[in-house]
């Protein structure tokens, strides 16, 4: 274990409380590890770490992050998912590979399949719109993280306006799945893309209505006027 990590973890220790890990295990389906630490402070924590590393150069920091993830612990996973986000300066293509790796490997809730993929995959793709081929590939994954994440790394560039025919492919793909989690991120995908264009995902929704699973219907509709609403809503 790298001083860096073995610090990290120290100070994480000391700032444990079992009344927050007891509240925390209550609130997700899956069995979680948890420290039981305040995710603003977790947010602290990680912050004031990063900045004691010496060689801030991406293999270090992905490096890092590896032995972060590989705990299972959900906060060392929050400060992996924002260490990697810190260089997004350096990224280039061949990162998609190790993110991935990361998403099929160690993320198991949706907590931090969002927290990796709003920021460090979907700036990735922002920078190299040409990976979202592996968006797509995801979405057709067995794995229910890997498809929540093929959708929830948009969420940032839809709501600029981007991407959106490869947003309604990757919701086509995603139509007409039966977890949850699957159908919630999709459809907050959709409500994203919707800030930037309300018509053009309003005739999505109400051309797909009879066969869109009501939970993604719901989500994606959520931030349009209520005349539409009732429009996508009707049977």
């Amino acid at each position: 274990m790298s001083k860096i990590i073995e610090d990290l973890r120290t100070e994480l220790i000391s700032n444990a409380d079992e009344k927050t890990k007891l509240s925390g295990e209550r609130f997700f389906k899956e069995e979680v590890k948890l420290y039981g630490i305040k995710s603003a402070l977790v947010s602290n924590i990680g912050k004031k770490h990063f900045k004691t590393i010496h060689a801030k150069d991406k293999s270090n920091i992905f490096s890092l992050c590896d032995e972060l993830w590989q705990s299972g612990i959900m906060e060392e996973a929050f400060i992996a998912c924002s260490w990697s986000y810190f260089v997004n300066k350096q990224y280039e293509p061949d990162d998609f590979d190790i993110f991935e790796r990361w998403v099929n490997c160690y993320v198991s809730n949706w907590a931090t399949c969002d927290t990796l993929c709003n920021h460090t995959v979907g700036s990735l793709v922002d920078m190299y719109p040409n990976l979202i081929s592996g968006l797509k590939r995801w979405a057709g994954s067995e794995n229910r993280w890997v498809k929540r994440a093929s959708s929830v790394s948009l969420i940032i560039p839809a709501r600029k306006g981007k991407f959106l025919d490869d947003i309604f492919e990757i919701a086509d793909i995603l139509h007409y799945d039966k977890d949850d989690m699957v159908q919630k991120g999709y459809g907050w995908m959709l409500k994203a893309a919707s800030q930037a264009h309300q018509k053009e995902v309003f005739d999505y929704v109400f051309r797909k209505k009879s066969t869109m699973p009501r939970t993604s219907l719901r989500y994606a509709i959520e931030k349009m006027p209520s005349e539409l609403k009732a429009r996508a809503m009707a049977k």
